[in-house]
């Protein structure tokens, strides 16, 4: 389990593919404190380490996840928001963020004010989704890329972020503009809720 308290955009230094899964070695400050098998989340996304060297880590993405999220577009030089699991007795600074990303997102607007961003993004809507919680709320919580964030302006298909100084310097919003694909995990509270709902 994450929080959606990113711990740096990490650079991705190799991805490689091998049938229908790619491998992608990350240069990361942390690389040396991580153990084979651990769990950190990139751009959302739950991995598994599977090899360690210096300051170097690789996590291998398999089809379905390629499917969901905008790893499959990674390449060389690129920044990924990383985050290791959360301590059991950590604070909850974000909200509970899973590592499963439910599906991507595309930026369609990003506006400058006054010091900080709103990030416009529009997905693709599903009414049977939405009934079992696929959806933003106004005020509500939204990973998008790893990031927590709190929803503005809540529509069916779209919404929007507003993002501080600090969260666009130290994650990759830096390097988001319209057109980027993003991966967005929706509140699971919210599913599950949804859920008991329709046995009401």
């Amino acid at each position: 389990m994450f929080s959606g308290i990113v711990e740096e955009a990490a650079q991705v230094v190799a991805v490689k593919r091998d049938k229908e899964n790619i491998h992608i070695t990350m240069k990361s400050s942390f690389a040396n404190e991580l153990k084979i098998d651990q769990s950190v989340s990139h751009n959302g996304v739950c991995l598994t380490v599977v090899a360690i060297e210096g300051d170097t880590y690789t996590v291998t993405a398999i089809k379905e996840t390629l499917e969901r999220s905008n790893l499959g577009l990674l390449k060389a030089g690129d920044k990924v928001n990383l985050e290791r699991s959360m301590p059991m007795n950590g604070r909850l600074d974000g909200h509970i963020v899973q590592g499963h990303v439910d599906q991507t997102a595309i930026c369609t607007q990003v506006e400058e004010a006054a010091g900080s961003w709103y990030y416009t993004f529009e997905y693709e809507f599903n009414k049977e989704m939405a009934k079992q919680g696929y959806i933003t709320v106004e005020k509500g919580s939204v990973c998008v890329n790893g990031v927590s964030l709190t929803v503005v302006n809540s529509q069916d298909n779209s919404f929007q972020v507003a993002i501080i100084p600090f969260t666009h310097d130290m994650t990759n919003f830096g390097q988001i503009e319209k057109g980027t694909v993003v991966n967005l995990e929706f509140d699971i509270v919210g599913k599950y809720i949804s859920k008991m709902m329709q046995f009401k």
